[in-house]
């Protein structure tokens, strides 16, 4: 009687969960680095962040310093964007109006996206009576265009920096709100979605813990997005007189202040606050489309 020798093949050693992310982060990196227009992108955005921050050291003149013996003087070697009808640099100016623009849109995102994805989340999740008011109100709130909506807002509340955060936020919350809904409705009839709610664990948990971590993709693509809208509206509510209150230098602000010298040949009155507002919102919009392009396999696979 022959004995069979058999062969144990060892289990295969489960990859420990902080080298799976560690390569997954790689991957992404190497992914998004090989994005020429989001790399460009994501250069304006270190750009203007690194000048707001440090804009009150190499600014070379205080944003609201007066001077009317250099009032309306073009570009030149001591004012390199030029002064505006108060004798006040362009450049400091830009520079420190680069700080309010950027601050602006990271409160409007946080307030769209804090609000926004909640709600969506709730209305997916519980859907009934819930979920049909909640969308419903957002439908409303999509149905008025965005600026006429937030420039409302903004004037029910009172001109200044607060409310044209809060308008530009409220304007927001809509579009993350549909977003998480949809990621919601998709998400929740996962198995492991479900065996969670056999287990009984509570829902907040399940919202927060299994299915917000797995929409966090496109979310925050949506955040990258957002804040180019933002910086846009809420530059369009200064512009327009409800956003930020003069002397303090704000990219809106300053093109409407210099809107009147146009035609008089002041040329860098507006050209260089308005350049800021363009490279910045173009910033934004290219790297959100280069992180929408890695973060969807279906983007991915098809190039």
């Amino acid at each position: 009687m022959s004995e069979t020798a058999t062969t144990l093949v060892p289990n295969p050693v489960p990859q420990p969960s902080a080298q799976v992310a560690a390569a997954k982060r790689q991957t992404f990196t190497r992914l998004l680095m090989k994005n020429r227009l989001a790399m460009l992108g994501f250069g304006f955005i270190i750009i203007w962040t690194i000048l707001a921050i440090i804009a009150p050291l190499v600014a070379p003149y205080g944003p609201t310093l007066t001077d009317t013996a250099s009032k309306l003087q073009a570009p030149n070697a001591a004012h390199w964007f030029g002064t505006d009808n108060f004798g006040r640099d362009v450049l400091s100016r830009v520079l420190y109006g680069a700080r309010i623009s950027i601050w602006t849109g990271l409160i409007a995102v946080a307030i769209s996206f804090c609000i926004g994805v909640p709600l969506g989340g709730i209305a997916a999740y519980y859907g009934g009576r819930i979920g049909n008011v909640i969308m419903r109100l957002m439908d409303i709130l999509l149905a008025f265009p965005s600026l006429v909506l937030s420039m409302a807002i903004a004037a029910s509340i009172g001109a200044g920096l607060t409310s044209a955060m809060i308008a530009v936020g409220v304007v927001g919350i809509p579009e993350f709100a549909r977003l998480m809904y949809g990621q919601t409705i998709s998400l929740k009839e996962k198995e492991y979605i479900e065996a969670s709610r056999a287990i009984g664990v509570k829902d907040k948990v399940i919202l927060f813990r299994h299915i917000l971590p797995n929409a966090l993709a496109p979310l925050l693509v949506q955040a990258t997005l957002g804040m180019g809208f933002a910086i846009l509206t809420a530059s369009s509510l200064s512009f327009l007189g409800l956003g930020v209150k003069p002397p303090i230098a704000e990219w809106g602000a300053m093109i409407a202040e210099g809107r009147e010298y146009i035609i008089s040949g002041q040329w860098w009155l507006v050209t260089f606050p308005g350049l800021g507002i363009a490279t910045a919102i173009l910033g934004f919009n290219l790297l959100g489309d280069g992180l929408r392009d890695v973060l969807d396999p279906r983007l991915r696979s098809g190039k």
